[in-house]
């Protein structure tokens, strides 16, 4: 599993849609610490986009860019923590969250990971290289994901669902072939900084459905932001 994990399942329920706005709006809190302006801050440019494009509402975003910024008397700090272990059946798992109470999160990451294991910082990571991510779609029949990956300077590729590419680059790469990519005939969907599995462990339908309740388990609880799972397709 190159990218993200993500259920299979697509969520279209008003509260599913709720714990999407409520993730980004932590994401673009977090990314407005280094400054209010998308234009001169590129990881606050990306999340928003994102938000965009989840029909997040505008009001919503410029409230959580100004509490990010400090400009709001009300605003929440909210710390990133990662946690590494196993999923059943021995597949690594790198858990990212974003968090205000560190010691509420870390007592429900070692409570979601009994069926599992929890392991030390560098316990799985060291199985993952760490990559920028930029899922794109084609913008128009007949765009190739292999040119564009040159031409824009992605270095690798993957197909991700419905059609869409996941391209690979250094970390600092990402903002610019994140900005190139539409030059070459595709629609970037989403952009971020992630962890991509060196060994990724193959199950059969029956073991696969374990590690999948379990990583929607994790991703259910509100401090979760990301699931990266060694985890073939």
């Amino acid at each position: 599993m190159g990218a993200q994990w993500k259920t299979k399942i697509k969520e279209t329920t008003a509260a599913a849609k709720g714990r999407v706005f409520t993730k980004l709006a932590k994401e673009i809190m977090v990314a407005a610490r280094a400054g209010a302006d998308p234009d001169m801050n590129a990881k606050l440019r990306m999340v928003v986009d994102q938000a965009k494009k989840a029909s997040m509402p505008k009001d919503t975003i410029e409230r959580a860019i100004k509490k990010g910024a400090g400009l709001l008397d009300d605003g929440v700090t909210y710390e990133k923590v990662t946690y590494e272990g196993f999923a059943p059946h021995r597949v690594p798992v790198i858990v990212e969250c974003l968090t205000d109470n560190v010691n509420r999160t870390v007592t429900n990451i070692r409570i979601l990971f009994r069926e599992g294991q929890l392991g030390n910082s560098g316990s799985v990571s060291w199985d993952f290289d760490y990559l920028g991510m930029i899922e794109a779609a084609p913008a128009a029949a007949g765009a190739d994901p292999e040119a564009a990956a040159i031409e824009a300077g992605a270095s690798d590729l993957e197909p991700s669902e419905e059609g869409a590419t996941v391209f690979y680059t250094a970390p600092a790469d990402l903002d610019a072939v994140s900005r190139a990519l539409p030059a070459h005939g595709f629609t970037v969907q989403s952009a971020q900084l992630g962890y991509r599995p060196k060994n990724p462990v193959t199950l059969d339908d029956t073991a696969r459905a374990e590690v999948e309740a379990f990583l929607k388990a994790i991703d259910a609880d509100d401090d979760v932001q990301n699931i990266y799972a060694g985890l073939a397709d």
